[in-house]
This record gives C-alpha cells, structure tokens and sequence, in this order.
C-alpha cells in the first residue's frame, strides 16, 4: 500500500513503471551529493479559477497548479497546463534536457498511485532517441504521514543498490526520477511460486541496504502520530463525519498498546523497510505488509497466502541459496513474527486512511479502506495474538 503500486521486472520486485515499451536512451542520475533542486513549486491545492493564470507563467519559480477534482480534470490539465510546467521541471533538473525544444516532450498520467501523483514525461533528442522520467507530484499535506527528509536520504543508496527509480532531482514539492519499465504485479501474480520465491530473495537483499541515520525503528511512533491526528478529523461532509464518528480511538490506542507490548517481546530484528515511509523497522513488519498486498486494493484477504505458501515464501528469504536446507524451527519463528505485525500492518494503512480521507484529492474512498483494513485487524486479532502468545509461553516453559 505504502508504495506507488507493485511492479515485476526480472528478479527485481521493486519499483514501478508501464509495461510494454523500451528505454531507447537512458537518463543519468546524478551522484547523491550532486542532486540538483528547484524552487518550483505546484500548488495542487488551488481552486481551478486560482490556478489558470499562474500555470501559464513563463517563469517557473512559483507557479501554481490545481486541486486534482476528478480525474477528468486531472487527464485534461496533464495534458494541457501541466505540460507547461513539467517540462520546466525536467528540463532544468533532468541532465542533457535543457536545450531540448518544448515539441520534443510528451506527458502522460501514469496510474497506481493513491499517495502521490505520478507523471511520465518523456523527450526525444531529434535523433530518433527518446528517454522518459517519473515527475512525481506530492499530494496534498502527504508530510503529515511522510518524513521526506527521510525519504530523501533513502532514496539514492537504494538505489545505488539496484532497487527503484534513481533520484533525479527535487523540486519544493516533488521529484523527479528515473522511469522504470516493468509490469505492475497482480495478486495472483505474487503467489505464483516461482515470483513469490524471487520476491523473497530480493526482500532480504533489500534489508541489507545500510542507510546512514538512526537506525531506531519508526514504526510504532509513526502510528501513534497517525492516531493522534486521525483523531482530532473533522469532514465537511456529514456522511463521511457520520461514520468517523463511530471510530473509538481510545478502543484503537488501547489495542496498538497491547500489540507493542507483545511485539517487543519477540525481540525481532530490525532491517530496512518500505521506500517512501522508510526507515528501519521489523522484518515481520516488512514481509506481513508484503502479504496483506496479496489482497490488492479491493481488500479480498481471501488471497492472503496459507501457512504453506507463506513458509515457501520465508525459505527463499532465510536461505535463498539453499531453502531447502532452512529449519523448522526457523520457520516456526518467523511465522509467528509476521503474522503478529500482520496486525501492525493494518492499524498503521487503517490510521493513514483516515488522514488521507481529510487531506487528499485522489479520487479514492480512503474512508472505506479504513474500515476494510481495521475491520481485517479485528477478524484476525485473536488468532494472531493468540500464536504470539503461544510461542512466548513455549519459549518460557522451554
């Protein structure tokens, strides 16, 4: 969910991009201290009255942009007014783009994201070469669930590590990147088992990226700072407040508060996770987020992967040379340590729902996914809780 949608190229399962077409000249991304920035800006908050007369200003440095209404209007000002600016954009940032002509360009929305709005620009050079770049277009207040200081610091060793798009610039609020081509993967997709096998490998490959920083683990302060601010919502719509208001956030802090409690006790270790909210976390964090995907944007947790599926899955990741050779005992443990942030996992997309639902203007019913995800978090709360607490128990008595 944290990503801006799931991708599959090779034995990469990371990133994002459109299938079917091939880079013909590649961008060169730029060394990490040598990322250029720009003092441009798009105001996507703006009224479309606001936003028309200063889109169209030839200087770049503050021009405004519009509220994403529908995406209609959002498909008609890619097309239009928000041409004018990307290109201003990438041709001040993108490296060997600055003298190109404004006919040699093109724009397209490019869809999966329901954080941050995606743009594929891409330009030829005269000579029947042709490169494209992700302009990515922050939504709306998105710093109140991203740190993208963080972010930012992140992005250019994973990268460099071979996982995502290569930071090509920033802008006041976005970035350009890299285009990556592949294909979006589907929910039967990742628990095919050969995929699933490969996505496992390159997970713990991706937890052995080292990112300078603290390297204190964010997760459970992330979600008490979403609950905080998810509580304290107000909507302008009276349905939409309507149901808000039968959301018992004292029921919630509770819960989160029993789940640390027995999440510490599992002494998990701590790797990397997640490009846009990263930073170090649970590995069982990382892998039950992973799995809660399976059940795609319409939330069918039918498709979450059975305790065969889910131990094939840990084999390839524990030992991706030898997963056959992984014991028992090894898997016993990580079963338990996944599906108890199976839980965390919903609480943390539940509560960034509710903050979206007030802020974002992706058409999205970020409401409703609060319910799916926390509705989700209940059915499985015993059980999941339940194996915890088993295995504490075995290992005390043991």
């Amino acid at each position: 969910m944290g990503s801006e949608g799931r991708s599959w190229s090779g034995a990469a399962a990371v990133g994002g991009g459109v299938e079917g077409e091939a880079a013909i000249a590649a961008v060169v991304a730029p060394a990490p201290g040598d990322v250029p920035a720009s003092g441009a800006s798009v105001d996507i908050a703006l009224p479309l009255p606001e936003m028309t007369p200063r889109i169209m200003r030839k200087r770049l440095k503050g021009i405004a942009g519009v509220r994403c209404l529908s995406s209609i209007w959002f498909l008609f000002l890619t097309r239009g007014m928000f041409a004018r600016l990307c290109r201003g954009i990438c041709k001040e940032l993108v490296r060997g783009w600055s003298s190109l002509d404004s006919s040699r360009f093109s724009i397209e929305t490019v869809s999966g994201g329901i954080t941050n709005m995606l743009l594929k620009v891409s330009a030829e050079d005269g000579k029947g070469n042709k490169s494209s770049v992700t302009v990515r277009l922050y939504g709306p207040n998105t710093d109140l669930v991203i740190d993208r200081k963080r972010e930012l610091q992140a992005i250019p060793h994973l990268s460099a590590a071979g996982f995502g798009a290569q930071l090509l610039g920033t802008f006041e609020n976005g970035m350009v990147q890299s285009f990556i081509y592949a294909r979006t993967l589907t929910p039967s997709d990742m628990k095919e088992p050969r995929i699933a096998a490969e996505i496992a490998k390159e997970i713990r490959r991706f937890h052995q990226v080292d990112i300078p920083g603290s390297k204190e683990p964010q997760l459970w302060d992330d979600i008490f700072k979403f609950m905080k601010k998810a509580s304290i919502l107000e909507f302008e719509d009276k349905e939409k407040q309507k149901r808000y208001e039968t959301i018992s956030f004292r029921k919630i802090q509770d819960e989160v508060k029993e789940l640390k409690d027995l999440s510490d006790l599992l002494h998990a270790p701590l790797y990397f996770i997640d490009f846009e909210y990263g930073s170090y976390s649970y590995r069982g964090y990382d892998i039950a987020n992973h799995f809660n995907e399976y059940a795609g944007y319409d939330c069918d947790y039918s498709l979450y992967p059975d305790k065969n599926s889910q131990y094939h899955f840990f084999r390839n990741y524990l030992q991706p040379d030898r997963p056959s050779e992984v014991q028992l005992q090894d898997l016993d443990a990580l079963y338990v340590e996944t599906n108890t942030y199976r839980l965390a996992s919903h609480i943390y997309w539940a509560l960034w729902a509710l903050i979206q639902a007030k802020v974002s203007p992706i058409d999205f019913d970020y409401l409703g996914y609060f319910f799916l995800r926390y509705d989700e978090y209940k059915k499985q709360r015993e059980s999941c809780l339940s194996l915890a607490e088993s295995s504490l128990s075995a290992l005390k008595n043991g």
